[in-house]
């Protein structure tokens, strides 16, 4: 849950303080969270919905004071086991509810209509922001036009 939590909020300790308060509101409501077909799909979702409120209302997180300010940001951990790299940096850079779908879809391995639960939408809404989403990535990473370059879809 912290990996794909963090995956959302891009901050390991936001994403361990997303989980905890998702794991908050899943005890108070355990009696729904133990009642339904597939209790951790209902917790994900409560993860996935709790994140990215974080990412829509700052004016909610919890921070906490220090003595002294460090000189420099804490490096974030790999979280993901995937290091540091380009694919990684760009699906930061993707809108929240994107990343989630990205997230949810290729690292969790749900379906559409388990995304699109998780979500409230539609899973039409899922495969639409996923194709968006995708096709932002390979802009981004200059693919897109790979099998163009290639030869490829070309008739002679």
């Amino acid at each position: 849950m912290v990996k794909v939590a963090y995956s959302i909020v891009r901050d390991k300790h936001a994403a361990e303080d997303v989980v905890q308060a998702a794991f908050v509101k899943a005890f108070a409501a355990w009696w729904r969270v133990r009642r339904a077909d597939d209790p951790v799909a209902y917790t994900r979702r409560i993860v996935v919905n709790t994140a990215l409120a974080h990412l829509r209302k700052p004016a909610r997180r919890f921070e906490h004071s220090r003595a002294e300010v460090p000189d420099r940001p804490a490096a974030q951990p790999d979280v993901m086991g995937t290091g540091p790299g380009e694919v990684w940096d760009l699906l930061g850079q993707l809108p929240p509810r994107r990343r989630a779908i990205v997230v949810l879809r290729y690292f969790e391995g749900l379906s559409e209509r388990e995304i699109a639960d998780v979500l409230g939408c539609r899973p039409g809404t899922v495969k639409s922001q996923a194709s968006a989403a995708l096709r932002t990535l390979r802009d981004r990473l200059g693919t897109h036009d790979a099998e163009r370059d290639s030869g490829r879809g070309h008739r002679s």
